[in-house]
């Protein structure tokens, strides 16, 4: 077999010198599973395309991170309104794009990333062309609208990793891929709100938006490819006809219980991103809302290296439940510096959660049908994000900016223990027998 990613196979023959591993104490005994494999991103950094995709990845989601934090801060300081105000208007934006999402990967699938790329910049230069500069309400419209044609930017990206890579280390480069947005939430969020203690944020959220068309435009250019085109072949060796796939053949209750784990996930996320802007505002800190969040995506940026480099995977609902419980204690934070401490221990769990999500997705769904498929597991990240921003909002306003990390950690530790045991091994068993009594059944039927 061989991939259109630029020649992965043999190039870890010629990793030599020293095999970098580290053992995690206590985290699988003696076994390989607690073993931090470092030469897995050695062998599959030699791919040039998905170095191309991870620079590519870093720099289209660098605006979409800024974008957010600055839109959050114009409506709360430039319009005056209140945080559950600002977490609607990001709900708004992300409810459009969950709405998007499907269809739109279900194009790439059929289409192509040219084809439907086009038209996002085209409706997201009109949009934040003019929504900086009106007031709250046709902000929230504008901003809808902008995200119903938004650049799929993160299913384009991971649809070039995973096809870029050999699937025994594609769990690896999905970690690289976080490794990457977790570098772009470092950088972008820290530069716009310092741009925006500086200018006035009507200009900052402009400028941030055209640099997010720039990037569309960029992504257009580089054209990565997403879909493997090699033809599939018959038992005789002849390549076959490709049949379209059916999304009632995928689109069942594995799929759909991921997706709710990637939910539950973003939930925590969205919400904590803006307890974390209530709470440094609340201490008179708010030029350092830039560095606390870097330290937290610094954490995440750890966790997806180690996670990436283990030699086995985890449930995601066993990571989920670990972020929600190291969530929650950010609400105990007295100043900047013991909030940034308790950031970086909860980052730890970010990017392992996402990575275990995504890869769950791409081993249950077709190859032929990733595109929507990726379209639907974003959907259901931005549908998280869309819940826990006003979740949260509506408990800082109400009680305090402790009460929106806390609510969102009970939110996500309620999926984990849900979404843990439908998964479990002994779940996994009861619905096999009783699918099997259902077969006996049908067949004693059938002979009568």
């Amino acid at each position: 077999m061989e991939w259109r990613g630029g020649g992965v196979s043999g190039r870890g023959a010629r990793n030599g010198g020293v095999r970098g591993e580290i053992r995690l104490a206590g985290v699988g005994g003696g076994c390989d599973s607690g073993r931090v494999q470092f030469h897995r991103y050695r062998r599959i950094l030699a791919n040039q395309a998905l170095r191309r995709a991870l620079v590519l990845g870093f720099l289209v989601r660098m605006p979409i991170f800024t974008g957010g934090i600055v839109l959050t801060l114009h409506v709360v300081s430039a319009l005056g309104r209140t945080y559950a105000a600002a977490g609607l208007v990001s709900a708004a934006a992300t409810v459009a794009i969950a709405v998007s999402g499907p269809w739109r990967g279900r194009l790439l699938d059929r289409m192509g990333l040219r084809r439907v790329v086009v038209p996002s910049l085209f409706v997201a230069a009109a949009c934040w062309s003019v929504a900086p500069f009106v007031s709250y309400w046709p902000l929230l419209v504008l901003a809808s609208v902008a995200g119903l044609f938004v650049v799929p930017t993160f299913s384009i990206i991971r649809q070039a990793i995973i096809v870029a890579v050999e699937e025994d280390d594609r769990r690896t480069a999905i970690s690289l891929d976080s490794v990457a947005v977790e570098l772009s939430f470092m950088v972008g969020p820290a530069l716009g709100v310092w741009a925006a203690t500086v200018w006035p944020t009507q200009w900052v959220l402009f400028g941030i938006q055209m640099l997010g068309v720039a990037a569309g435009v960029l992504l257009w250019v580089a054209d990565p490819v997403i879909r493997d085109d090699r033809p599939v072949l018959d038992d005789q060796g002849e390549p076959a006809g490709a049949a379209a796939v059916a999304r009632s053949s995928w689109f069942r209750p594995p799929f759909l219980v991921i997706c709710l784990g990637a939910t539950a996930t973003t939930l925590v996320l969205g919400g904590s991103d803006l307890a974390f802007v209530a709470a440094l505002r609340d201490f008179g800190s708010t030029s350092s809302i830039g560095w606390v969040l870097a330290v937290w995506g610094g954490g995440s940026l750890v966790g997806g290296l180690v996670y990436g480099g283990l030699h086995r995977s985890f449930s995601a609902f066993w990571l989920l439940g670990g972020l929600a419980v190291v969530t929650a204690p950010m609400a105990l934070a007295t100043g900047a510096p013991s909030l940034a401490v308790l950031a970086f221990v909860a980052g730890l769990f970010c990017a392992p959660t996402i990575t275990a999500t995504v890869d769950q997705v791409s081993r249950v769904v077709p190859a032929a049908a990733r595109g929507e498929a990726m379209g639907w597991h974003g959907s259901f990240m931005t549908a998280g994000m869309a819940l826990g921003a006003p979740m949260a909002g509506a408990a800082i306003d109400h009680v305090g900016w402790g009460a929106g990390f806390l609510t969102v950690a009970v939110v996500g530790l309620a999926v984990a223990l849900v979404g843990a045991a439908a998964t479990s091994g002994r779940a996994r068993r009861h619905r096999a027998e009783r699918a099997g009594r259902v077969e006996e059944r049908a067949r004693a039927a059938a002979t009568v």
